[in-house]
């Protein structure tokens, strides 16, 4: 396959690797000193059991790259709709877009099966730009569980995990998101397929949307937060409120709010992205992991009390950290 890695990252990085040593022909979209350091040594993935580096056409440009038959996007949410018309000059009439990142997707209502119509959601993909310039057609949701950092330009980190769930957002089986798993799995990674890929899609968002902003208000790692007296009932009543929602949208959660909770915490002392983004001044996800589930409650008439004043307590802080 002709693979472009659109934003060559921590997990871009990891996807990359693994993909072009497999034989695939992997192509990154970066920028900055990690570009830089790609271009002239390489790209190197650390585990604890081995360091392999592999070389790859690399580029601030997409158009270097021209139509290629699967693109993963691994930026952050808010950081796809500006680099839409980046995207578009990767795309051939089959081109699939596999969507990495977390949160709500901007492709969620496309082939959903419940009553709302087929639309864009404003907090993830404001005006549409993404659902018209790549087309929901193309979407290949994937859920992201590896831990991965970038320890220095040009070197990746991978820590946990090395699955990535696919599927279809209509549920269906084609030809195509097979296709994809196989070359995932022979490279090494999971990649299981299934049918009712948002129900996996709201486990996973339980966590980022309560973990991430009470990190970044209080501080506290995973560990703490899922085990304190004063924070974890905080996240337990901001999971209810989205499983209200999932649920009124066809979701099945598959394991209860109280392992979630217990198996965040048996992650130990982490930091939680959002906890980073916020010392490191950059954007937080608030759109995806937060804004949305706001939004999908406005659409099914579910209040979102507790959800609602986390997110104007992160918006303050937000706005400090901003003006100090």
């Amino acid at each position: 396959m002709k693979i472009t890695v659109f934003g060559a990252g921590a997990t871009g990085g990891y996807l990359a690797v693994p993909l072009s040593q497999a034989g695939h022909e992997v192509s990154l979209v970066a920028r900055g000193p990690h570009l830089a350091a790609i271009r002239a040594d390489g790209l190197t993935l650390e585990t604890a059991e081995e360091s392999r580096t592999a070389r790859f056409a690399a580029s601030d440009d997409a158009g270097e790259f021209g139509p290629q038959d699967v693109v993963f996007v691994t930026l952050k949410a808010h950081s796809i709709p500006p680099v839409v018309g980046e995207i578009q000059k990767l795309l051939g009439p089959e081109t699939m877009v596999v969507s990495a990142v977390n949160g709500i997707p901007w492709w969620y209502f496309h082939g959903h099966p419940g009553d709302l119509p087929a639309r864009p959601i404003e907090s993830v993909d404001p005006g549409g730009v993404i659902w018209n310039g790549i087309g929901p057609e193309r979407a290949i949701g994937c859920v992201v569980y590896p831990s991965t950092e970038i320890v220095a330009p040009g070197r990746i980190r991978h820590l946990a995990d090395n699955k990535f769930t696919l599927g279809e957002p209509n549920g269906e089986r084609s030809d195509r998101v097979k296709a994809l798993s196989a070359a995932m799995i022979d490279a090494g990674f999971k990649a299981p397929v299934r049918p009712k890929l948002r129900d996996e899609i709201w486990v996973k968002l339980w966590g980022n949307l309560s973990f991430n902003p009470l990190s970044a208000l209080t501080l506290a790692t995973l560990d703490v937060l899922a085990t304190s007296s004063r924070t974890r009932p905080i996240a337990r009543a901001m999971m209810l409120e989205a499983q209200r929602i999932g649920e009124r949208l066809g979701v099945r959660f598959a394991i209860d709010i109280e392992r979630r909770i217990d198996g965040a915490a048996e992650v130990g002392a982490h930091r939680t992205s959002m906890l980073q983004d916020l010392e490191t001044d950059r954007p937080l996800e608030t759109g995806a992991l937060i804004g949305a589930v706001q939004e999908l409650g406005r659409a099914v008439a579910i209040e979102t009390p507790t959800i609602d004043l986390i997110m104007a307590l992160l918006e303050e802080r937000v706005i400090a950290r901003d003006s100090s």
